[in-house]
């Protein structure tokens, strides 16, 4: 099984390249962005050496699937998916923050809570929770985005004092991310699941606040099955997730978080297929279509560049 954790694309146009963890983003002209959904495969802020198969695709059809499903309610970036592992957008100018919204009090959150906080990103939270029990109402606790290392959480108060977002657009961003936690929940609960958490991503062009990036992926959101979730909440036992959190718990049991000193476990072949399935259930239950894989027999990349290219072509035409 092959899996794309590179690309070196020539395109139309082509001004400059970002190669971020898991994507490569072709800046198009300073009018457009290409961006490549690769195989490769973060967490805990670090890429793991080996690709996923189809990870890619899963990505960026979950993401196209639910840009297509919120352009009612929010305006966003994507034009086209040229490409089963790309989407071509217009290009903003991203504000300097993630807009994280938890529904759950689960992950980090549910971490920092049983050491005792009871307050995120000014959020007060209240007294007596459990592991993933439903807030009263879903919390936006954002981070700054960090060029390097870990994102830091923050404040609406301290975004707006601090003039990394004006008030007037932070409050935009609040709104379009209560709207958008709504459809997904929604959607996802057609589905059999619960959005239980996510994070969006929104830059501004044209003095119009627009959503960017990935949405209500596994690798930006974390899902519960709702069946047995009473059930499984009520005993104490852990939930049945789609989320990335899968590999970030085979970490953990393999001692690393990325601290010092810890040594990074050997990824075989066995596992990453095994998470490639994982990613693909994830696909069929979150889009509700059977997984339809896209041709691996020759290069990638080389696929990507012809398929990408034309369609850019082809709009100046």
């Amino acid at each position: 099984m092959k899996a794309l954790t590179k690309t070196d694309l020539n395109l139309p146009g082509q001004v400059s390249v970002y190669h971020g963890k898991v994507r490569d983003v072709y800046n198009i002209n300073d009018d457009l962005m290409v961006m490549v959904a690769t195989d490769r495969i973060s967490a805990f802020d670090v890429i793991l050496p080996k690709g996923i198969p189809f990870k890619g695709q899963v990505l960026n059809q979950i993401a196209a699937s639910f840009l297509d499903a919120t352009s009612d309610i929010v305006p966003n970036w994507k034009l086209a998916t040229p490409d089963p592992m790309v989407t071509v957008g217009l290009k903003a100018e991203g504000f300097r923050v993630e807009m994280i919204i938890r529904g759950y009090l689960t992950g980090s959150a549910w971490r920092d809570y049983k050491n005792g906080c009871r307050e995120i990103c000014g959020v007060k939270l209240p007294e007596g929770m459990r592991e993933n029990e439903r807030f009263p109402e879903p919390i936006i606790t954002p981070t700054t985005k960090a060029e390097e290392g870990h994102d830091e959480n923050i404040s609406k108060e301290e975004i707006i004092a601090q003039g990394i977002v004006d008030k007037d657009d932070y409050e935009t961003m609040e709104k379009y991310t209560r709207a958008l936690f709504q459809r997904g929940t929604e959607i996802a609960a057609q589905k059999g699941l619960i959005l239980v958490d996510t994070k969006y991503e929104f830059g501004k062009r044209d003095g119009k606040v627009i959503l960017i990036d990935e949405i209500h992926t596994p690798d930006s959101s974390r899902y519960f099955y709702a069946e047995g979730y009473e059930e499984k909440f009520q005993a104490g036992e852990p939930q049945r997730q789609l989320s990335k959190e899968f590999v970030r718990q085979w970490l953990i049991e393999h001692n690393f978080m990325n601290q010092p000193g810890q040594v990074m476990p050997e990824i075989t072949d066995e596992y990453a297929q095994s998470v490639a399935d994982r990613y693909i259930e994830l696909y069929e239950h979150i889009v509700g279509e059977k997984f339809v894989p896209a041709e691996t027999e020759g290069d990638i990349a080389a696929r990507i560049e012809k398929n990408v290219s034309e369609w850019l072509t082809s709009r100046k035409a």
